[in-house]
């Protein structure tokens, strides 16, 4: 991507950290308006009274007070509003960037996660959402009050003394250098920062899920290493970003210093030479130079929190740009014929392919199960149904309707999946069962019934929890819960993707037996488990091998071929 497309990227990002919340920036510049009012105010009065001390000042003693009370006045206002308003911009601000965000996530296709790392996304709600807010929405108003003082600061000396302001000027340009110079290198830290966050969280991710695994096969050490070794590559990124930030800050601070003490000596020299520069005047130069100093000091550590505030959102503004879900045509929600696959190709990787030449047949409110060997395109056929690729060649009609053309939303409207690895909520079972959703007592009785969840229920009540991720629960339960799930939703084509691999043999039967029994559903189940009284049960077998239908037809027809599945169902049985 250029430049500019990226921009246009990043755009929406940044409006929602000020959306409705204008009125709270508002006040919170008014704030900084009033603090550096305040405090333009209090240099004029230093430059004042020193005048005054060696009689050169129109004011009296008593208007000088009057004049100070009025600026702490504005001290105390400004204090009020910061209080107010500041916290609430903040809030606010990052409240909507989530929002939006996961808003952005969720439009990603269903499969998106099958080809990307989703530690991108946790990482980014996470460490750089927190990296954004301090580095540029927590410093935003701190650079806005500074700013409003350089600028009052730039006025009250031009009136003061537009020789010295020139010189004031000519110093501040090595200041505005090593902020443009050293806020791009801070940019490029912050985001190999993150990448390496990214990659840490995405260790502990796997470790955390595949915990059985280590433990079984001893690999404790083997985890430890690893992470170790993704944890000092954190350690090692985050060494060389504060490295920057400190060459940003003392590069900052000897600039700002070379300005203080120019302008000061030259203030000095001009009033050894009688050029109308007061002792008041250089006074106030200097005070008024950490007005100006304010900025090039801000400015720079404010500058490269910005250029890495929008580095990390343009990562995650590609990465949530991709596998979205495309809009297409409206299809009802019923299935009337069935769905035909015609010379279905496809693959992952070019010039590597999965499947070839698919033929199917699967009349509506059929039951069908795909069998065969692992790596036989089984999965690959389900997810193509449920449009995680418009990448393929052939055809997939449902009723006649070209899935290519369809919107995914259309489509989740008419299938559900049930897959084998259940996504089971810390929320009860009723919630797990409803998704969060409301529906009538009725239909929920009913999902319960047919799934075969009533004697979970009446043991341990509807409001049991299931603990992280199900832990509460058996494989066989979490089963049921995801056909209760497609069956409260009532889409008429339900998808099994073998969904009872890790369940007994006893279970499995108990979970394919109930979806067997359906009534009404258009049924495709890719199973490993050849059992005999399923699969009599169904319409229709698929049998495949190396990415083909090698045959198709009833049990009884397949086993007096004496071919593929046959092989297959005998080697099953032994």
């Amino acid at each position: 991507m250029n430049k500019k497309e990226i921009k246009a990227l990043r755009r929406p990002f940044l409006k929602e950290l000020f959306r409705n919340n204008k009125f709270n920036l508002a006040m919170t510049v008014l704030a900084a308006l009033f603090g550096a009012a305040a405090e333009l105010v209090i240099s004029w009065l230093i430059k004042e009274v020193a005048d005054l001390i060696s009689g050169e000042c129109p004011y009296g003693f008593g208007t000088l007070l009057l004049v100070a009370g009025g600026a702490f006045a504005l001290f105390g206002l400004g204090w009020m509003l910061d209080s107010t308003f500041l916290s609430e911009f903040r809030a606010k601000a990052m409240k909507q960037y989530r929002e939006y965000v996961f808003d952005r996530l969720l439009e990603k296709g269903i499969q998106a996660f099958s080809g990307e790392n989703s530690a991108l996304y946790i990482s980014a709600l996470s460490n750089d959402v927190n990296t954004i807010e301090a580095d540029f929405i927590g410093k935003l108003q701190n650079t806005i009050q500074v700013g409003i003082a350089f600028v009052g600061a730039l006025g009250l000396m031009l009136w003061c003394s537009p020789l010295l302001t020139l010189i004031a000027i000519g110093f501040s340009l090595l200041p505005i250098v090593v902020s443009v110079v050293l806020g791009n290198k801070a940019a490029i830290a912050e985001k190999n920062l993150s990448n390496q966050k990214e990659r840490y969280t995405g260790m502990l991710k796997d470790a955390l899920t595949g915990f059985s695994v280590i433990k079984s096969f001893k690999a404790e050490k083997s985890m430890a290493k690893l992470h170790d070794h993704s944890n000092a590559d954190v350690a090692e990124a985050s060494k060389k970003r504060t490295k920057v930030n400190v060459l940003v800050g003392y590069s900052s601070g000897i600039a700002g210093a070379i300005l203080q003490f120019g302008v000061f000596f030259v203030a000095a020299a001009l009033a050894l030479s009688g050029k109308g520069i007061t002792a008041g005047t250089a006074i106030v130069f200097v005070q008024l130079l950490n007005y100006v100093l304010g900025p090039i000091q801000a400015f720079p550590t404010f500058f490269a929190g910005m250029m890495s505030a929008n580095s990390l959102i343009d990562k995650l503004a590609q990465a949530l740009n991709k596998n979205v879900s495309e809009e297409g045509g409206q299809i009802p929600p019923r299935l009337t014929e069935g769905i035909s696959v015609r010379d279905l190709a496809f693959a992952y990787e070019e010039g590597k392919p999965v499947l070839c030449d698919v033929d199917m047949e699967l009349r509506a409110g059929g039951c069908y199960a795909l069998v065969g060997g692992s790596g036989s395109g089984k999965s690959t056929i389900l997810n193509l149904l449920m449009a995680s690729s418009k990448n393929y060649q052939g055809k997939i009609l449902y009723d006649g309707k070209e899935l290519k053309t369809v919107s995914a939303s259309s489509l989740y409207d008419l299938v559900s999946m049930i897959q084998q690895n259940v996504f089971v909520f810390n929320s009860t079972i009723r919630n797990n069962i409803t998704m969060f959703s409301d529906f009538p007592e009725e239909e929920i009785d009913r999902a319960v019934r047919l799934s075969g969840l009533k004697k979970l229920i009446d043991e341990k009540g509807a409001d049991y929890l299931c603990g992280e991720n199900g832990s509460g629960l058996s494989g066989g339960e979490r089963q049921r819960i995801s056909i209760a799930r497609a069956l409260l939703r009532k889409t008429p084509v339900l998808f099994v993707d073998e969904a009872t691999a890790s369940l007994d043999a006893e279970t499995s039967f108990g979970v394919l037996d109930a979806i067997l029994k359906l009534e009404g559903y258009t049924r495709v189940i890719v199973t490993h488990d050849l059992d005999e009284n399923i699969l009599r049960r169904c319409t229709g077998l698929f049998a495949l091998k190396n990415g083909a239908v090698s045959e198709q037809g009833t049990f009884d027809d397949l086993m007096a071929r004496k071919g593929y599945f046959y092989s297959l169902f005998t080697v099953s049985q032994s």
